[in-house]
This record gives C-alpha cells, sequence and structure tokens, in this order.
C-alpha cells in the first residue's frame, strides 16, 4: 500500500494537495516519449511522490515503472499547480497537485515496454505529430523543451 492509499483512509475523499513528478523524455532523433493510459488520454510518463522520495527519484522511477526506459539527466521545465488543475475522480477523491516537469534527453538504457498497470501503449511521436488526446498543458511543455534544443 502506498503513501497516498493510506493516507485516504484518514481522510476519506476530502480535497489533498498531492505532489508529482512528470516527464519529457526526448530520444536522439528529437522524438518524445508518450504514453496512453487506459482512459485512452496521452501524457508523459509521470505519478506522484512517495513518502521520502525526491521528485527526481519519482521522475525517473515512474519513467522506468510506467515505459521500461531509465533515463539520466533531468532538466528542470516548470511547476504546473493552480486550482485549474483541480481534479475529482469517479471515486469521490479530489486533490490538487503540484507537478514538477522534468525534461530528459539522457535515455541509459532499458527496452520500450508498457506496464499494462498504468500505460496500454507507449512510443516516440515527432513535436509536429503528437496524438490526439494529448493535454494542451503537456504538448505546451513538449513544445518548450524541444525547443530549447
Amino acid at each position: 500500500m502506498g503513501y497516498i492509499e493510506d493516507l485516504r483512509k484518514i481522510v476519506g475523499n476530502q480535497p489533498l494537495v498531492l505532489v508529482g513528478a512528470g516527464v519529457a523524455v526526448m530520444n536522439e532523433e528529437g522524438e518524445f516519449l508518450l504514453q496512453k493510459r487506459f482512459d485512452g488520454t496521452w501524457s508523459v510518463p509521470g505519478g506522484f511522490l512517495e513518502l521520502g522520495e525526491s521528485t527526481e527519484e519519482a521522475a525517473r522511477r515512474e519513467v522506468l515503472e510506467e515505459t521500461g526506459i531509465e533515463v539520466g539527466k533531468l532538466d528542470l521545465i516548470d511547476v504546473i499547480s493552480g486550482k485549474e488543475y483541480f481534479v475529482k475522480l469517479p471515486n469521490g477523491h479530489e486533490f490538487y497537485p503540484i507537478t514538477i516537469a522534468y525534461g530528459s534527453k539522457e535515455i541509459k538504457g532499458g527496452v520500450l515496454k508498457p506496464d499494462g498497470h498504468e500505460t496500454i501503449e507507449a512510443a516516440f511521436f515527432k513535436v509536429d505529430e503528437l496524438p490526439e488526446g494529448l493535454h494542451p498543458m503537456i504538448t505546451k511543455l513538449i513544445k518548450h523543451y524541444s525547443a530549447e534544443g
């Protein structure tokens, strides 16, 4: 059982502030790694921190768990927060995410393979060929990071 599940046992559906990390992973061809989730949406790999974990550790862990890819150096792109990102899940849980957005141009290893748990498909996409169903915030992050070159 993870930290958030344990916390939910105590607070129920009350709104929480949750910290997470997402990573825009770019390969040598300038393509970005995206994952398709079970709800059909595409996103960059990422997720919430566990107790005692740094944002960098969470970012690397999530990329590896969800896509099978191991990343190295992380570049801080942005910190995303605010009431416009409020989430209410179908199970009634509510939260305000604080997302630390990283980019990485260093793929250290691994084999691209969706985990089948959170990710049903994982693939690299060119910036001008991003899939339908990508959140505008993710598109903005990818374009910003690719422009930094």
